[in-house]
């Protein structure tokens, strides 16, 4: 008898991690090129990931965004990056139907986190710390959109999440998204440092000279 139970991994899975690990190759040979060799390790792995990141969420997830704000949706959308949609929607359903609240959030991200992402990592690269300030607003905008993107569901018992399956619930529920958290953790927890150091040196100089 044969089993209705969807299939671990797909052709369609298969290209949508490709895809994924291309994106971060992109990010790791571009930080070869065009990174200074003294650079700070923290500062490499931002690059590396703010590139990540901008492509992301300027490709896959722009065409979320355009499947779901033409008058169609990615269930009735046709072409590959549809069929890649369709296959994440059978992990968290709402993205197959264009639910507003996730369509929401995707116009900040392809339109603001996107563009910003890539915008930090031409800031390391040419070694601005106002960098740190922006690392700031776009890690704290990654785990809002987060936050917004799960805690709802979370509060109704997750309908739409079908964990029943590994790769659905392993891969693209928890891993494709718990990144999103832990590292604007780790690179806002990063950004406080120097901002915090700097303020409190600037801060100490300026006593000095007061006192003198």
């Amino acid at each position: 008898m044969a089993s209705n139970a969807p299939a671990i991994f797909t052709v369609t899975s298969a290209v949508s991690l490709t895809g994924v690990a291309v994106a971060g190759a992109v990010g790791y040979f571009a930080s070869r090129a065009l990174l200074p060799k003294h650079i700070r390790w923290q500062d490499k792995y931002a690059f590396i990931w703010l590139t990540f990141d901008g492509i992301i969420h300027l490709t896959l997830e722009a065409s979320f965004l355009y499947y779901s704000t033409f008058g169609r949706t990615v269930n009735t959308g046709t072409g590959p990056m549809a069929q890649v949609w369709r296959e994440y929607a059978a992990a968290d359903f709402r993205w197959g139907v264009a639910d507003p609240t996730v369509v929401a959030l995707e116009i900040l991200t392809v339109f603001g986190a996107g563009p910003m992402a890539l915008y930090i990592a031409y800031q390391i690269a040419a070694d601005d710390p106002a960098r740190h300030y922006w690392i700031v607003v776009i890690s704290t905008a990654e785990l809002y959109g987060g936050w917004m993107t799960f805690c709802p569901e979370w509060l109704t018992g997750s309908p739409n999440l079908e964990t029943s399956n590994f790769l659905y619930l392993w891969v693209y529920l928890f891993f494709m998204n718990v990144i999103w958290v832990i590292i604007p953790l780790g690179l806002m927890y990063d950004s406080y440092g120097f901002i915090a150091t700097a303020v409190r040196k600037t801060q100490a100089q300026d006593a000095t000279k007061k006192a003198q």
